[in-house]
């Protein structure tokens, strides 16, 4: 039997829901345990391609919705043998933001659904997803809301929607309104209690299910 792997855990929701500050907390916990973690975030803005998404976010330059949604799964695929290899060798990736993010906000903006899906079929999948829920009222009272294109109202509420109707069974579904530790220990409690199913599993990839 191969050594056991990494796993991929995803943190998705709304803009400045907590994503960050819980990718940095699990992961610290996570490696207090002895386990070999770190954190990706999407998008990758040290890219060529992430440069692009990166000046296009703050504003500095305009392009359609279908070439930014191509350039978002793009983003991703530039990583996607680096978190494979990563995966398969023990490391444990806590992923900020992924395929989900990419098709709620192109799905925001109008964009076919399954047209969204279909460009990141074949990417590393998560093996464990938590939706960080809450509502856009809060979220955009924490500091730096309103600094980048889609944090407006209306977008947001749109892309919370647009991701509770992406939500699967096997979603972990956070209150993100709660207390910093208190959303931190259910995440940490919910990740180790998976930990060693995952470590005995394939590596997964996405379909076109997602």
């Amino acid at each position: 039997m191969g050594a056991e792997r990494g796993a991929f855990i995803l943190l998705e929701g709304i803009d400045r829901c907590g994503k960050s500050t819980q990718a940095r907390r699990l992961s610290d916990a996570l490696k207090s345990q002895g386990c070999r973690t770190e954190i990706i975030n999407f998008p990758n803005r040290t890219t060529v391609v992430g440069k692009v998404i990166d000046e296009y976010l703050s504003g500095g330059t305009e392009m359609s919705d279908h070439a930014m949604h191509l350039l978002f799964s793009a983003n991703r695929w530039e990583m996607s043998e680096s978190i494979t290899s990563k995966l398969s060798s023990g490391i444990t990736l806590i992923v900020d933001r992924y395929v989900f993010s990419g098709i709620a906000f192109s799905v925001a903006k109008g964009l076919d659904m399954d047209w969204c899906r279909s460009c990141d079929i074949g990417l590393p999948s998560p093996d464990v997803t938590f939706l960080l829920d809450m509502p856009c009222e809060e979220s955009k009272q924490r500091g730096g809301y309103g600094r980048e294109r889609y944090e407006n109202d209306e977008m947001q509420i749109h892309v919370r929607r647009i991701f509770q109707m992406l939500q699967r069974p096997e979603w972990k579904i956070i209150n993100a309104s709660r207390p910093v530790d208190v959303v931190h220990n259910e995440i940490r409690t919910l990740v180790n209690s998976d930990m060693d199913r995952i470590s005995k599993s394939p590596i997964g990839y996405i379909t076109a299910e997602l």
